[in-house]
């Protein structure tokens, strides 16, 4: 049955019977007869078919719902085990957005000192998409925004309040300020993430107030992206001070803290909330909470 089980988690992940029959390492017959037995078993159609994926009945959405505590009780189980009989082991994964990315290694690296056995894969996503990898498993953890949109069930270890600075040339019109205003950015051109991502919407939110409708000359989703158009001098961005501090800026560029309002917001660690958790993530939250008020003092 948990095969089974394991078969319907990768057909919602994928939405694609081909791709999640690949995920599965099984073939696309394979996969439909495990699922045509599982609905065999619960004397219920789960999956509504046509010539490709369609989606879920009602059925089907809240067997998903029991598949993946299920399936995540018995990864949790063997991940103990395993503990048990050889130390905190296996392959951890995160999902962070990306503003937070740079912020990472501040919890993987004494992590990592902890646990030299487990190995790492962090992935850039935004808010929503974290917490919909959460739940069907596909990542142990997430760092995001805890005091923002609504986070669902999860559990949350605050890390560090994220601020913002204005990223411009010495040459500009405000590059000379010691700080500026919401109002005063408003006027200028920008390079902004793109509206999908949180942190984007929190800088439309603050030019709002400011009596202003963002329209940035450039968007993308990838901070890296926004940081190396702002280094050439020509662009000019609103980005967390985080991140602005650990990128490498020659001198011609400014970074200049935003104020009226000063505005902050909560980044923490979130995990799915289930007992027992699994010991890797245990473990992560437990290196969060033992980090995060020093990190949260010093940013």
């Amino acid at each position: 049955m948990l095969d089974r089980f394991e078969l319907l988690l990768a057909l919602a992940k994928e939405r694609h019977f081909g791709r999640a029959a690949e995920a599965c390492g099984v073939t696309q017959p394979t996969l439909s007869a495990g699922l045509k037995q599982l609905e065999e078993v619960l004397g219920v159609r789960l999956v509504e078919r046509g010539s490709r994926f369609i989606g879920f009945t009602p059925e089907g959405e809240r067997a998903l719902q029991w598949a993946r505590r299920i399936v995540g009780d018995a990864r949790a189980m063997r991940q103990e085990i395993a503990a048990l009989r050889k130390g905190l082991s296996g392959h951890l994964r995160i999902a962070a957005i990306p503003t937070a990315m740079p912020m990472l290694v501040e919890l993987t690296t004494p992590f990592r000192n902890k646990h030299n056995d487990v190995r790492f894969t962090l992935t850039s996503a935004t808010s929503n998409e974290i917490l919909r990898l959460i739940e069907n498993l596909e990542v142990d953890a997430g760092v995001t925004y805890l005091d923002n949109d609504p986070l669902g069930r999860v559990k949350a270890v605050p890390l560090y309040r994220e601020g913002y600075r204005f990223i411009t040339s010495v040459d500009s019109p405000l590059g000379d300020r010691q700080s500026v205003t919401w109002e005063q950015i408003a006027e200028v051109p920008l390079c902004l993430l793109t509206p999908d991502m949180q942190n984007r919407r929190i800088v439309d939110g603050q030019l709002r107030k400011s009596g202003h409708i963002a329209a940035p000359m450039l968007e993308s989703n990838s901070t890296i992206a926004l940081l190396a158009h702002v280094r050439t001098g020509d662009w000019a961005s609103v980005v967390p001070t985080t991140l602005a501090d650990v990128f490498a800026f020659p001198k011609t560029i400014r970074s200049i803290p935003i104020v009226e309002p000063e505005v902050l917001h909560e980044i923490g660690l979130v995990v799915l909330d289930r007992e027992p958790m699994t010991p890797i993530a245990a473990a992560l939250v437990a290196e969060a909470k033992a980090i995060g008020p020093e990190l949260a003092q010093r940013l």
